[in-house]
């Protein structure tokens, strides 16, 4: 048998993004998963009744309905629906009061009354220039963007809305706090240069390609990219934890879609010095405690409107936000910490069953947090929700330790793989011109470690192997991710070793 071209560690995403890359150029593909199941962040399995289903990681998909990586992939061509609630999130605040953003931009800001012209302002230009926006924020950030046009938006909106200037941005707390909790997004002290990003990002989105959750759970997304990898030659391996890259000494080229943390466990002491100081500098945020319910009824919100959302973001004042998310920061635990809120069939009726629900929410805690977060969590949510906890069936906790020990890549809890400062999504995991490679020959990073972060967009990956194409075996024309193009008829000739 001929030598593996490609091995890949880690099937989250971006370790599925860069095999569907590899193997449609051509190459022989192997992927390795400690895992006994594929998909990393997108594992979807049943945890209280054989019959509903549950997201185990994450279940709301802004980025995989507008990533370049998935535009081009075609999932709805796969055979994966993204299903789009009514609201794509909402905030409810005390009183019965809410935000909620409705995809149609024109009802939201209906709804904001005197900050409707004002959210109108702000989301506008970005939907007219949606798919640059995505594009810069989601690429390498080393090449001058298509669209010149997007980061002239983005600055002067991130200023505003990233900085202390973003304190009371909106007449009413319903617009403060709608934008705020998008900006929580990026788990990190609130306002700041990054938490700015990522709210304009996400929150244009939900007027435009959405935030959609796959028919059936997030698994089916990794089902299609497994899929394309095995019509392309691809092999995967489960329950196949890599140790040490030697076990890999057949590849001629490595991908690790694993933490900084993972690559020096791996490496050992082929890292030189200096870059294994650097890797150990690399910086963790704050974590994700998760919660998983089985319920009997829908959420009794005391705003009905919030009912309509996937997505819920429960985090109170843009006052209260701020304070609370620059603490959990800080490492300071709380008993109100923001928890984010996603019921599922809302816009998936098919995900329940009579009388049995699933409700997935996670709250952000300090990195290694140990508390169980069952009863913090249900009680943010009984704060809007009153009776919520009538509703309960079961329930099931998972600490942010417990988060790390079933998926390595969360460091201490911290699902995005990294500390979403400003410099560091930019630098992630250390300063290179080509983030992917390493200082080893033929080993590249490809996990949200790298640019462009977190979230299941397979950009990291997918730029990752584009480098290892170019650098590695000659091809500089990216291999076509459509559905029904073929394997690259001749493969690129292998590096000499």
């Amino acid at each position: 048998m001929s030598r593996v071209d490609v091995a890949i560690v880690g099937t989250g995403p971006n370790g599925l993004a860069a095999g569907v890359t590899m193997a449609r150029a051509g190459l022989r593909v192997e992927l390795y998963e400690a895992a006994g199941q594929l998909g990393g962040g997108l594992r979807s399995k049943p945890l209280f009744d054989d019959e509903v289903v549950h997201d185990i990681c994450s279940a709301v998909h802004p980025m995989a309905a507008a990533s370049r990586f998935f535009r081009e992939f075609d999932l709805s061509s796969r055979g994966v629906e993204l299903l789009h609630p009514e609201v794509s999130y909402a905030h409810p605040l005390d009183d019965g009061r809410a935000g909620l953003a409705h995809r149609d931009l024109d009802t939201t800001c209906a709804l904001l009354g005197p900050d409707g012209e004002r959210w109108r302002r702000l989301m506008r230009p970005l939907l007219e220039h949606s798919e640059g926006v995505v594009d810069l924020i989601l690429s390498g950030q080393r090449g001058i963007p298509k669209d010149l046009v997007a980061p002239l938006l983005l600055a002067g909106r991130t200023l505003a809305h990233g900085t202390a200037l973003a304190r009371g941005r909106f007449a009413t707390e319903e617009a403060n706090s709608l934008l705020t909790g998008v900006a929580a997004h990026a788990v990190g002290k609130l306002p700041s240069l990054a938490s700015g990003v990522v709210a304009l990002l996400l929150g244009h989105l939900a007027h435009g390609t959405g935030w959609p959750l796959p028919r059936g759970g997030s698994v089916r997304i990794a089902e299609a990219m497994v899929a394309d990898i095995t019509a392309h030659g691809g092999v995967l391996h489960t329950d196949r934890e890599i140790v040490d890259l030697r076990e890999l000494a057949d590849a001629k080229v490595v991908l690790l879609d694993t933490s900084p943390d993972g690559f020096a466990r791996i490496a050992g002491s082929r890292l030189s010095d200096r870059y294994a100081r650097r890797l150990a500098a690399f910086r963790y945020g704050p974590a994700a405690a998760k919660v998983d319910f089985l319920v009997s009824d829908p959420i009794p919100w005391a705003n009905p409107g919030v009912g309509k959302a996937g997505t819920v973001h429960l985090g109170g004042t843009q006052a209260e936000m701020f304070r609370q998310e620059s603490l959990t920061a800080k490492g300071i635990a709380s008993d109100e910490p923001f928890v984010l809120l996603v019921d599922p069939t809302v816009a998936d009726p098919d995900r329940a069953r009579p009388g049995k629900r699933p409700v997935w929410a996670y709250a952000h805690v300090p990195n290694g947090d140990t508390r169980d977060p069952v009863a913090t969590v249900r009680a943010r949510i009984e704060r809007y929700a009153p009776g919520f906890t009538d509703t309960v069936i079961a329930e099931r906790g998972i600490s942010a330790t417990q988060y790390e020990a079933y998926n390595p890549n969360y460091v201490g809890g911290d699902i995005s793989s990294g500390a979403m400062t400003l410099s560091q999504s930019l630098l992630r995991p250390t300063p290179r011109l080509d983030p992917y490679r390493t200082p080893l020959p033929r080993v590249y990073l490809c996990s949200a470690s790298t640019p462009p972060g977190p979230s299941v967009h397979g950009m990291s990956g997918h730029l990752a192997a584009l480098s290892a194409l170019r650098r590695e075996f000659g091809v500089r024309t990216p291999p076509s991710l459509a559905p029904h193009a073929r394997r690259t008829a001749n493969p690129p000739a292998a590096p000499a070793h």
